[in-house]
């Protein structure tokens, strides 16, 4: 799969990320997580606003076997959305479903 074919992360609404300002601005984003929640692993609880000036972010890795969108750890969605979870989980990718 080349970067062309990842899917975007289409939508973030976690305000309290530092590579969240108008979009994600983080090259790719990594989905983990457990305990049925998928997590974004690139979430940084930072005042500093990081990331490229110009990108539209992708998700480079999804270690989430148990969703349907991925295929041997790449995610096959068409787009992701990323927003806030509960509890620990600060933010989750809301396009996860399991299979």
């Amino acid at each position: 799969m080349t970067t062309t074919e990842m899917p975007a992360v289409h939508e973030c609404t976690v305000s309290g990320c530092s590579y969240n300002h108008d979009g994600c601005h983080a090259f790719a984003i990594t989905v983990g997580g457990g305990n049925g929640s998928a997590d974004c692993g690139t979430f940084v609880p930072l005042n500093t606003k990081g990331g490229l000036d110009r990108v539209t972010a992708q998700v480079g890795a999804c270690s989430r076997s148990d969703c349907r969108h991925n295929s041997a750890l790449e995610c096959t969605a068409s787009s992701v959305r990323v927003g806030p979870g509960e509890g620990d989980h600060a933010a989750n990718c809301l396009t996860y479903a399991p299979r």
